[in-house]
């Protein structure tokens, strides 16, 4: 699937985004810190990082090889990249996940917020490095857009990421519990 050639991601367009992922995930991380306590958090472990795992892989690295490989990904990463990138992400995204999950544990009555945050803070570390791989500069669809601009978005874009991890984490210990 090709993305339209005049496409144009404008530093507007980025911070509107963050914008809206950041009225969204106040909303979210707000109802995940009431649904899921620390002692759960602690629970959660292995259904988090497997949940990850499988999220950054199948969802965002084959939306990203699928959908926007040849529009911006294919400008930064070599062509035999392209479907080694998903379970790279995969499993990079999940050691990071079970190191966020081991730090916010330790954060007795916030821990859902330390690691919905963490995830943002690894989404601006992975679009710094992006960004020097030329992300900005080298997809015409891209060019011209401000750094921190991409790095706003992506700071809100991943709490939302980890936010939906989290849900969907819950969600198979809720399954787990009736199935037992």
């Amino acid at each position: 699937m090709n993305i339209p050639g005049d496409l144009k991601v404008t530093t507007e367009i980025l911070y509107k985004g963050a914008l809206i992922f950041a009225l969204i995930d106040i909303f979210y991380v707000i109802i995940l810190f009431r649904l899921v306590k620390t002692g759960e958090l602690v629970k959660l472990k292995w259904s988090l990082v497997t949940v990850i795992a499988i999220f950054f892989c199948f969802l965002l690295g084959f939306i990203m090889s699928v959908l926007f490989w040849d529009s911006v990904y294919s400008y930064v990463f070599p062509v035999w990249a392209r479907w080694i990138i998903p379970p790279c992400y995969g499993l990079l995204f999940s050691v990071a996940g079970l190191l966020f999950w081991w730090i916010a544990v330790r954060f007795q009555r916030i821990s859902v917020l330390v690691f919905c945050l963490l995830g943002g803070t690894w989404g601006v570390l992975t679009h710094i490095l992006a960004i020097e791989r030329g992300i900005l500069d080298k997809p015409p669809m891209l060019q011209g857009s401000s750094p921190a601009a991409a790095l706003t978005i992506a700071a809100f874009e991943f709490i939302f990421y980890w936010c939906v991890c989290l849900s969907l984490a819950k969600f198979v210990q809720i399954l787990r519990a009736k199935n037992s």
